[in-house]
């Protein structure tokens, strides 16, 4: 195989590695390979158990005196699915491409960053924080990598994340931030019993939709000058009641928020249980925040990637905080976090694959900001 300090080499043998999530093995030896040559001390850890782990995770550091600078990105990916032109986990060039399942979420990012890596000179801290559950349940993913950080004293002053995020064209979207996200179940509690004899029985539907009702009404905001309105949106309703003449015994749904950096999940989470009370005395509302919102507000780390894209790729980034979440919310509350990456248009879909240009592209502008942030 050519040296997998080559950006396409190395995205390639990531690839290769199938790393459903939660990924462990062999797609950490080849990155373990490829970073401790170029000086780098890797600690690679297994945790969890059942049913969320256990998850392998990796921290690399090349310690030095000056700034710390860390970036950091997952190796897991979600199942390929059927109808792939090829094998997902074989990476293959076709004309200007390359196909396999993480090409551009996110083993793509990690390869260009790692090769960005190669001669740099002796000054700033570099570390890598890789986890193998990113798109899982993210227990044991960088919140565990979080805490081990935080054992070992490790302490970054930036974090740049190498999430896709690049729209339309290499270098166009910069995320400073990212939307909180918070799910609740909600259930009704009745009393079973005939239709016919409706006076017997407790029906629970008319109290769960008259919450709903009342939920769906609320205008949590009206977005901020970074963030889009915060939105509420009812996402599962369920009666199990296979049977027309039967009152149920409960009604249940669910419902999920995207927040902006006006809330907090617990916030929401205790305005909809009041909501729900009000209409359904007796319900139940069990609530579980995924990630709280975050902004890393413009400034120097953001301006020292939007002057590296331009430089490199001559466009202008736009900033941006649109989209999912991502493990940037967790990232966030160590240090000024940033995320830029490839374009996003086959994430998670059939023929995922990036273009070999962009991969090299990207190599360019990180060690551009590699040396810019260690200066």
């Amino acid at each position: 195989m050519s040296d997998r300090s080559d950006v396409l080499a190395l995205t390639k043998a990531l690839i290769d590695c199938e790393s459903v999530t939660p990924a462990r093995g062999g797609v950490f030896d080849v990155l373990e390979t490829v970073l401790v040559p170029l000086g780098f001390a890797v600690d690679r850890f297994t945790i969890g158990e059942a049913p969320d782990g256990p998850v392998e995770n990796l921290l690399a550091v090349r310690a030095g005196d000056g700034p710390h600078l860390a970036f950091a990105g997952h190796v897991d990916v979600v199942p390929p699915g059927p109808g792939w032109t090829g094998d997902p986990f074989v990476g293959e060039v076709r004309g200007d491409l390359l196909y396999g399942r993480g090409a551009v979420d996110m083993k793509g990012a990690i390869a260009a960053f790692v090769a960005a890596c190669t001669d740099l000179p002796d000054r700033g801290t570099v570390s890598l924080i890789v986890t193998g559950d990113e798109e899982g349940p993210a227990v044991f993913g960088t919140r565990a990598l979080i805490d081990r950080m935080a054992a070992r004293d490790v302490r970054p002053d930036l974090c740049l994340v190498g999430e896709p995020t690049s729209a339309h064209r290499l270098g166009d979207t910069i995320k400073i931030g990212r939307r909180g996200s918070v799910n609740i179940w909600i259930e009704v509690p009745g009393r079973q019993g005939h239709v016919a004899y409706p006076h017997l029985a407790d029906n629970p539907c008319p109290r769960l939709v008259a919450a709903l009702a009342a939920i769906d009404a609320v205008v949590l905001d009206e977005g901020t000058d970074w963030f889009q309105p915060s939105n509420i949106e009812i996402t599962d309703i369920d009666v199990g009641n296979p049977a027309t003449n039967v009152i149920p015994g409960a009604a249940r749904a669910r419902i999920s928020i995207r927040f902006n950096d006006l809330h907090t999940g617990q916030g929401l989470a205790d305005r909809i249980a009041a909501i729900v009370a009000g209409h359904a005395p007796g319900a139940t509302c069990r609530a579980v925040v995924s990630g709280e919102a975050f902004l890393t507000e413009p400034g120097a780390l953001s301006t020292l990637l939007v002057d590296a894209i331009r430089a490199e790729l001559g466009i202008a980034a736009e900033l941006s905080t649109t989209g999912g979440t991502s493990d940037a919310r967790f990232l966030s509350r160590l240090c000024p976090t940033v995320e830029f990456g490839l374009l996003n248009a086959t994430m998670h879909k059939l023929d995922e694959a990036v273009a070999i240009d962009d991969l090299r592209a990207l190599e360019r502008v990180y060690r551009r900001f590699i040396l810019a942030a260690l200066a």
